[in-house]
């Protein structure tokens, strides 16, 4: 049965809004994070790292948690796996260049995903990027990316042709509509794309990554997948989107309408399942509020290693797993 336009609206405000309401603490033990820039060293050659640049979800602007993007770093390849709000920032505050990510990947179309890839398009070029951008997602990405640029032709043409006459190969975009399978191969570091349930938007992309024998899967976003399940066999680290519906019921929120955002996403006992299935080395959300709830609740179904969201955590996948934060 078609949902009421009221109650389309009701979702997308819920939604919009949820992440406003996770505590100040974050899930899990850490440090405050100190301001500007912090330092950031390469990872060592046979590591593979993963640095959860932005873990919340929706297209909210907020402070505590920026829009969700995570840098895969493999040797000498940045790979971006969703752009959302504030990734260029946080690329600024590790101090990686921004000019040296020029392979990105998308898990779907929703502004959360991308709003920020003109950032890493312009920018990113106009900082020093020499390569074109190469873009990887769904059905609509080469429409997406050719109106950016169409969006920002009079500072190209101007930076380009007239003021500061920055060679052009840097602001051109090489992109890719892809199907399930390999999608980008180098030397030992190959990305697999395959199929993900958000219910009524699709199609949406999980990725995985592989690099001389560690990997991670990044879920994009998605209600429980047998897919995913399947691709994510013998990761080292599954990368999870969640959702806590216990603040849409403390907001008073209708059951047609809490019903309507589980319907396309994961609660935590479903994750737990997805999580208790595939048996990662670790487990870790994104796409999520901070909340140390989700935690729980995992932990009530799921007894494996278990990581909350959290930006700028990072991933050292090497012959063990370890897990480091910045701060002071």
């Amino acid at each position: 049965m078609r949902r009421s336009r009221t109650t389309k609206l009701l979702v997308f405000a819920l939604f919009a809004g949820l992440t406003a309401l996770a505590p100040a603490s974050r899930a899990g033990t850490q440090s405050p994070r100190a301001p500007g820039a912090v330092r950031y060293e390469k990872a060592p050659a046979d590591t593979l790292r993963v640095v959860l640049l932005g873990t919340a979800g929706g297209p909210q602007a907020r402070f505590d948690q920026f829009g969700i993007s995570t840098l895969v770093e493999a040797g000498d390849d940045r790979l971006l796996f969703d752009c959302g709000r504030g990734a260029t920032l946080r690329l600024a505050q590790l101090g990686v260049p921004m000019a040296s990510v020029d392979r990105l990947f998308l898990t779907h179309l929703h502004s959360d995903h991308i709003v920020q890839v003109p950032d890493l398009l312009v920018a990113g070029w106009a900082s020093g990027r020499v390569r074109p951008l190469e873009a990887w997602g769904p059905a609509g990405t080469r429409d997406m990316m050719q109106a950016f640029l169409r969006a920002f032709q009079f500072d190209i043409r101007l930076r380009r042709d007239v003021d500061e006459k920055i060679p052009g190969d840097g602001i051109n975009v090489i992109d890719h509509e892809v199907t399930e399978g390999t999608v980008f191969e180098r030397g030992g570091l190959r990305v697999t794309a395959f199929l993900v349930d958000h219910g009524p938007v699709a199609p949406v992309f999980g990725y995985r990554v592989d690099f001389n024998g560690r990997s991670v899967v990044l879920s994009g976003d998605t209600r429980p997948s047998d897919n995913l399940v399947r691709h994510a066999a013998g990761t080292d680290v599954l990368i999870h989107s969640v959702i806590d519906v216990a603040p849409l019921r403390a907001m008073g929120a209708p059951e047609a309408a809490i019903k309507a955002i589980v319907d396309h996403h994961s609660t935590p006992e479903q994750a737990a399942d997805v999580f208790s299935r595939v048996k990662p080395k670790l487990a870790v959300y994104s796409h999520a509020n901070a909340s140390p709830a989700i935690l729980e609740q995992t932990k009530k179904g799921y007894g494996g290693r278990l990581q909350g969201p959290e930006d700028l955590l990072t991933i050292d996948i090497g012959s063990e797993v370890t897990v480091r934060r910045f701060g002071p």
